[in-house]
């Protein structure tokens, strides 16, 4: 594998070369405000799914819910991302990428708003998930966007940006969220959608041209695959988020999901494989750099979401923090990415993106393995080491990974590209949230036997 650089971007084999985007700078400039503003957009829609972390507390106790029942509110949120990126090719079809793009926008600020007001448990699963459907939609575009829109020169610069707020947004989701909670209350995480929504939608609005859409698509369209696909990935995120809840094929909700989750996906996979124009291109799979890449990504996904469920658990559970002082101690993980995601952008360019990448994993893993001894005891003055090496290693994997999943990719694959990578990530962070959160039950049980175990053994050493 060569070093991924700037002539990473190149159409097909036997195909002819796609015309350069527009070079004029003024034309150049506005692209760049449609860019930013959609990587703003991409961060607001990751975010949202670790914000409520360090609120959960205050959320429950205003609707109501036990912890088992809010879960549902990560569970429909992450379930309608999941299932609205795959087909994000093909509503921009139909819509045009300017029209999909703004409403995409302006419905997420208006389910937003809709989460900070929700009365009751019920309301808030029904609002975040519309404000999934809507958010999850722009992460996908934003990535085909800069990938065709900008010059091949530009584009390694973008795609740094973009995924510097992959990376960032899960880091300071329970930090905005713990300070807000905290100062306004939890009804604010959701308002506060609104300060980036509008730059969103006015930077969209001015760097975006009209483009047609293509409305004869629906009538044409695979709405069998399309029902599998949606039935099967929301199956699959439920059971995934509520299996260890409910002690997973033990109980008979989980294995009805379990089944539609296996059945569905297997009818969608056959029907991706056996057309010969799929929404979204599974073959792509095939390829060894976007294969290996999408595989390392979801891998990455469940360590990053993975640590980013289990510290703030710990510090509220066992360290007693607030949600304000949760913040402050998640944040480190954010802060070094700001200034190293320029520097691996450049370097990229340069060294073997192999190397780097490596390097980032090396980095991450140590960050781990300096968690793996934390106590009751444990302070937010003795995890801040291991929150910067891990804030370290992600510029370096997420940026590199990106690199191989488009490196000489067909403009025409673009699209499905960017979707299939991007679920892959979070599909990747749903396995490892489900996998740690069995794991942490797993091991409370055992705790809470042995200590049965000591208690009774005392009591007849006394007797």
């Amino acid at each position: 594998m060569k070093t991924v650089g700037t002539d990473m971007f190149q159409s097909g084999p036997g195909k002819p070369s796609s015309p350069d985007p527009l070079t004029d700078d003024a034309a150049l400039r506005r692209t760049w405000v449609a860019v930013s503003a959609a990587i703003l957009g991409v961060f607001m829609s990751i975010l949202d799914i670790q914000i409520t972390n360090a609120s959960l507390k205050d959320i429950f106790g205003s609707l109501s819910a036990t912890q088992d029942e809010g879960s549902w509110m990560s569970t429909a949120y992450l379930a309608a991302e999941v299932t609205v990126i795959p087909v994000t090719a093909f509503f921009m079809t139909v819509l045009g990428l300017r029209m999909y793009m703004l409403a995409s926008g302006f419905f997420f600020l208006v389910f937003s708003t809709l989460c900070g007001y929700a009365w009751n448990l019920e309301s808030m699963i029904v609002f975040r998930m519309l404000q999934g459907l809507a958010g999850g939609a722009l992460i996908p575009m934003a990535m085909t966007l800069l990938l065709t829109r900008l010059p091949p020169a530009s584009r390694p610069t973008g795609l740094a940006w973009l995924m510097l707020s992959t990376t960032l947004a899960p880091a300071f989701g329970p930090t905005i969220g713990g300070v807000l909670t905290s100062m306004y209350g939890w009804p604010s995480i959701f308002f506060i959608n609104w300060g980036p929504g509008i730059l969103l939608l006015i930077g969209l609005a001015h760097g975006l041209d009209h483009d047609a859409g293509k409305a004869g698509a629906l009538r044409q369209a695979d709405w069998l695959s399309i029902a599998t696909m949606t039935v099967g990935l929301v199956s699959l995120i439920v059971f995934l988020e509520e299996g260890n809840t409910r002690d997973w094929f033990d109980s008979r909700f989980v294995q009805v999901f379990f089944g539609l989750a296996l059945v569905n996906l297997s009818i969608w996979i056959y029907r991706m494989f056996s057309r010969t124009s799929p929404y979204v291109n599974l073959r792509l799979y095939a390829r060894r750099n976007f294969g290996v890449s999408s595989i390392v990504g979801a891998t990455s996904g469940m360590a990053l979401y993975g640590s980013t469920f289990l510290l703030p658990l710990f510090l509220s559970q066992i360290a007693g923090y607030n949600s304000f002082q949760i913040g402050l101690v998640i944040m480190w993980m954010g802060l070094p990415q700001i200034f190293l995601m320029p520097v691996v952008a450049r370097f990229a360019k340069v060294y073997d993106n192999r190397l780097i990448c490596a390097l980032g994993l090396i980095l991450f893993a140590v960050s781990s393995f300096m968690n793996t001894n934390m106590t009751a005891d444990t302070m937010r003055d003795q995890l801040v080491a291991s929150q910067l090496f891990r804030g370290l290693g992600q510029p370096m994997i997420v940026l590199t990974l990106s690199n191989f999943a488009t490196a000489r990719m067909e403009l025409t694959n673009m699209s499905s590209a960017s979707s299939l990578f991007n679920m892959s990530r979070i599909l990747g962070g749903a396995v490892g949230t489900a996998i740690l959160a069995t794991l942490l039950t797993t091991r409370e049980k055992y705790h809470s036997m042995r200590l049965g175990e000591s208690v009774s053994f005392f009591f007849e050493q006394c007797a």
